[in-house]
């Protein structure tokens, strides 16, 4: 069976957030780790999520990247492509989110797309273009104070109106509420006005439904993994979906690691909530600045406990305490230095024996997967929305769970752990 749908993700947890949401709806979906090589199996995928680590990179490298993934996913059969980017639009002033967008109409002739990064499962919703948190502006959430990617406004159109020399529009609710014929012609007027996008308010999944049914016939969808729940429906009318796959649990057998990046409000309150039970080690920043062998120690340190009770290791910290690392080091090579502890740590993990990971923040699972070698991930069950359970495509099978740091519960970490055998 052909592949019918090709994603390209902005970063790994967003990716399999993708994933998972194609799965839900029926999709046989395979995640892969950048642009994998001409024989990875895809294990008759109708769907394919390439995972980049481009949100935060150079506007010059996403947007290669992205046409490379663009460019092999076209070579697959893909007859629709998804750019999927944060529910939180996280991105600089100045991209990377238009600027990949506009590298992507361009490469596929297309002249417009839309821009909907809503998920309302997860209290992320748009009206009349401006972006909530539950019941927050986007610029007046805990967003303002992301390390990487602080959110200061809450205007899809002027954010994206930043990123790119093309119009954008609106769609607002009213339209969408008013069904598929309604959208779909508000999506023909903006493109017969001059527009290239055209920002969309979603309240509901209902809305996302709709909004993906009025896009069947668009080359490119953008937005949040939220908007690709109409998308497979699409393709199952015109009898191209085959029947839907089970989705479970990885059999991966070994030991269990938590390793935390994120500095998200929801990401600290996870840590906090499993530090009751596990035991846990915080990485010290000063300490990998001077040279001293903090990874070294905390793999004795990890190897140490029982086997069957999963550790945590984390940088997760308050946004005080971050922006003075950050005042010290500089925003770079802070980053910098805690993401190569992480992937050495995986690395070295792994190596010992663990076989089961968690890991949250999108920058810490790219680290991760990265330095894992992983070319390709089977998606499963479902743990909190938008956070499936992974597992690798080969050997060794290692499960992982990448969490985006702003989703889950306060139990998400033992809760994941639960539902493995």
């Amino acid at each position: 069976m052909s592949v019918l749908l090709g994603c390209i993700a902005d970063d790994f947890t967003g990716a399999t957030d993708l994933a998972n949401t194609l799965v839900r709806q029926g999709m046989r979906s395979v995640q892969t780790i950048g642009v994998p090589p001409a024989d990875v199996d895809l294990g008759g995928a109708e769907a394919v999520v390439v995972a980049l680590k481009s949100r935060t990179a150079p506007v010059e490298d996403a947007i290669g990247a992205s046409l490379a993934a663009l460019n092999w996913l076209r070579e697959l059969g893909a007859q629709q492509f998804f750019f999927k980017y944060c529910s939180t639009f996280d991105s600089t002033a100045h991209g990377n989110i238009g600027p990949v967008a506009d590298a992507l109409l361009d490469a596929l002739g297309a002249e417009f797309t839309v821009v909907c990064p809503a998920f309302p499962t997860n209290a992320r919703t748009i009206y009349q273009g401006h972006l909530f948190v539950g019941d927050q502006l986007l610029a007046e959430s805990s967003m303002k104070h992301h390390p990487l990617t602080p959110m200061r406004d809450s205007s899809l159109i002027r954010l994206m109106g930043a990123q790119t020399q093309r119009r954008v529009g609106l769609v607002p609710h009213a339209t969408v509420a008013a069904g598929i014929g309604a959208t779909a012609s508000a999506f023909a007027a903006l493109r017969n006005a001059g527009m290239s996008y055209g920002v969309v308010d979603a309240l509901t999944d209902n809305d996302l439904a709709t909004i993906g049914a009025a896009a069947s016939d668009h080359r490119l969808v953008t937005g949040g993994s939220g908007v690709a729940l109409g998308l497979p429906e699409n393709f199952r009318r015109r009898g191209l979906l085959g029947p839907p796959a089970e989705s479970d649990v990885p059999r991966a057998a070994g030991r269990a690691v938590v390793l935390a990046g994120s500095c998200s409000q929801a990401t600290r309150g996870q840590i906090a909530f499993a530090k009751r039970t596990w035991p846990h080690r915080k990485l010290d920043v000063h300490r990998i600045a001077s040279g001293d062998p903090v990874v070294e120690e905390t793999l004795t340190w990890a190897n140490g406990h029982n086997n069957h009770t999963p550790v945590i290791v984390y940088t997760s910290a308050a946004p005080d305490e971050v922006a003075t690392i950050q005042q010290q080091y500089g925003r770079g090579r802070a980053g910098e230095m805690i993401e190569d502890a992480f992937g050495r740590l995986a690395h070295a993990l792994v190596a010992s024996g663990v076989r089961r990971l968690i890991v949250a923040g999108g920058e810490t699972s790219g680290t991760v997967v990265s330095a894992l070698s992983v070319q390709s991930l089977r998606i499963g069950a479902e743990i909190d929305p938008g956070v499936p359970w992974t597992e690798t495509i080969g050997e060794p099978r290692i499960a992982l769970a990448l969490k985006s740091g702003n989703f889950g519960g306060e139990d998400f970490f033992t809760k994941a752990m639960g539902m493995l055998p």
